[in-house]
């Protein structure tokens, strides 16, 4: 049974996750046709183009008892987009959607540009949860707003939003109610793990300090963290954006 009390659609909205701060909700799920004050990680900003994206924020639980590793919000919520492309790409195309640490969703056959960005929020004063997502769906080349991004149509699968938007959601209750379970949390971090296309590599990652350190990353610890291995040493970030250079050996 879908957890999900409601599903809003409007027309035209600034932020997907600012509307859903303002007014938490559990359960709660606002999408639009045209979001034109997106945020994003590192206070990025960016609009969606009417009728071409899914803009997409949901607000779900934060138990008391998994406080502590509210840290994999972000990772599950990019891990959910992943499954439900996947699922939507169809038969022999499991490989295609991968996972830049911590939530970017790339696509393989399309040179690992972006498909979808994530940004996940605590509500103030509340045990609720912000999880939100933009996916490139129907954008030519010439409407994407960098080279490094692409667009489901792009990478040859043809789907609607709706059909995103219905993907998504079912993947989203599915991989919060394993977090939601420390008895199943394994499953969720090993499953993340192996969707990374991040580990193995050499990055460049940029903290939120600004400084910048280069290295392997050599695995995604237990509380969802990249751990870079660097001059003879292991350093383990919590938030940082990578990038990623080429495969080693």
């Amino acid at each position: 049974m879908s957890p999900w009390a409601s599903v809003e659609v409007r027309d035209a909205v600034g932020s997907t996750n600012a509307e859903l701060l303002a007014d938490p909700r559990p359960w709660h799920v606002l999408t639009t046709d045209h979001q034109v004050a997106g945020r994003g990680r590192l206070a990025r900003s960016w609009q969606t183009p009417a009728g071409m994206a899914v803009a997409l924020s949901a607000t779900v639980p934060v138990p008391p008892a998994r406080t502590a590793d509210v840290g994999w919000l972000p990772l599950l919520t990019g891990l959910a987009v992943r499954d439900a492309l996947t699922a939507l790409a169809g038969p022999g195309r499991a490989g295609d959607v991968v996972l830049k640490w911590p939530n970017d969703v790339l696509v393989r056959t399309d040179a690992d540009r972006k498909v979808c960005g994530v940004l996940c929020e605590l509500a103030p004063a509340s045990s609720l949860a912000v999880l939100g997502m933009g996916i490139n769906v129907h954008q030519g080349r010439a409407e994407l707003p960098v080279e490094t991004a692409t667009s489901l149509a792009l990478c040859g699968i043809d789907v609607g939003r709706e059909e995103v938007v219905l993907a998504v959601l079912q993947a989203l209750a599915h991989r919060h109610s394993q977090w939601a379970s420390p008895s199943r949390m394994p499953t969720l971090v090993e499953d993340y793990r192996q969707a990374c296309t991040t580990l193995g590599r050499r990055v460049a990652i940029t903290l939120p300090t600004g400084a910048v350190q280069s290295g392997e990353a050599v695995r995604v610890d237990d509380a969802g963290r990249i751990v870079i291995r660097t001059l003879g040493r292991e350093l383990t970030h919590a938030a940082g954006d990578v990038v990623h250079a080429t495969l080693t050996g």
